[in-house]
């Protein structure tokens, strides 16, 4: 397997292409060619890469191409001078913002049917993971056939199908969007995502009890009152706090609320995204399989308020997200 290898001497990055085997049950790895110290011209002495590992390169090249693209934009982001932020690490802020300087600069002027096929592949996988998270028993392989193919996966429940479809049309009704998140805008997307699933529309007027939960959710009665809470705290920070910030606290804040009797956490995962893409930063995926940690940071969360923004309560949350973020995009995005 070949991959690009950044060695730091003296605060100084050098690379290298390295490629890695399985040699009688032991793995060798041997450094094949020295790339320089500007990420900006490898792609230029890749070219120059003899021919017999010509292959190993083509195996690998989207994950080569990932190191230089996201090496390249981070070095970047670090020239800018970005400002540091009180609730992000210095480090994740730099990829958080190498990923929307490529998001901006590579992906969002690519033709409209391009995108809309990236999209489409973000969609499935954002799908699977934000329906899964709630129990839905789809998997991923049936999730593409699905929303693809329009193949419906053997024993599996009309409410679970659903689900999926209705992902898929609500995802791309908000990323053609604009404009700040209203009471409205809420309660469709809400209505939306349970097209099919559950009847109720509107926020809920009566009390519940989430399961597992260590927080008590909004009493029915005051649940409108709430919402226009969390709106006016939305406004007031917008222009203040980082968007990624904003947009994990605003999910935390609304799952608190938990305003609708069923979908809060689709609900509210798409609005995060629905934050993020208002701002020019790509949408995120909460995986599956981090699940527990996910839970976990928003149980960490729910020692604030519905105002507060103490970043002891957040650190957990923001930096689980951040991560989530960061992780996911190369994966999703590269061009």
């Amino acid at each position: 397997m070949a991959y690009i290898y950044k060695k730091i001497v003296k605060g100084k990055p050098y690379y290298y292409l390295r490629v890695s085997k399985r040699v009688k049950g032991k793995i060798v790895v041997k450094d094949i060619a020295y790339l320089g110290s500007n990420p900006n011209d490898i792609k230029e002495r890749l070219k120059e890469i003899p021919e017999k590992y010509k292959g190993e390169i083509r195996k690998t090249y989207r994950k080569i191409k990932k190191s230089i693209e996201s090496e390249h934009y981070l070095n970047k982001i670090k020239k800018s001078k970005l400002k540091e932020d009180l609730f992000i690490d210095k480090k994740l802020l730099l990829e958080i913002e190498a990923n929307k300087l490529h998001f901006n600069t590579e992906f969002l002027k690519l033709d409209t049917k391009t995108k809309n096929e990236i999209y489409h592949q973000f969609l499935i996988d954002f799908a699977y993971n934000t329906t899964s998270l709630e129990g839905n028993t789809i998997t991923l392989e049936e999730a593409h056939k699905l929303l693809t193919e329009n193949l419906t996966p053997k024993d599996r429940t009309l409410r679970e199908i659903h689900d999926l479809k209705n992902t898929e049309k609500v995802f791309f009704d908000l990323i053609n969007k604009k404009g700040k998140i209203t009471h409205n805008l809420i309660i469709k997307t809400h209505d939306e995502l349970m097209l099919n699933i559950d009847k109720r529309k509107g926020y809920r007027t009566h009390d519940i009890r989430v399961f597992k939960s260590r927080f008590d959710a909004s009493p029915g009665e005051y649940v409108k009152t709430d919402m226009d809470l969390l709106l006016r705290w939305y406004e007031d920070n917008l222009k203040k706090l980082h968007p990624l910030v904003l947009a994990v606290m605003f999910h935390h804040k609304f799952e608190r609320i938990h305003p609708f009797g069923d979908g809060n956490g689709r609900t509210g995962r798409m609005l995060m995204n629905y934050i993020l893409l208002q701002s020019k930063y790509p949408p995120i995926i909460v995986r599956k399989v981090r699940r527990n940690d996910y839970l976990n940071a928003l149980a960490d969360a729910d020692k604030s308020n519905l105002t507060d923004m103490d970043k002891k309560h957040y650190k957990k949350l923001i930096k689980f997200i951040s991560e989530e973020f960061v992780d996911g995009y190369w994966n999703m995005f590269l061009v």
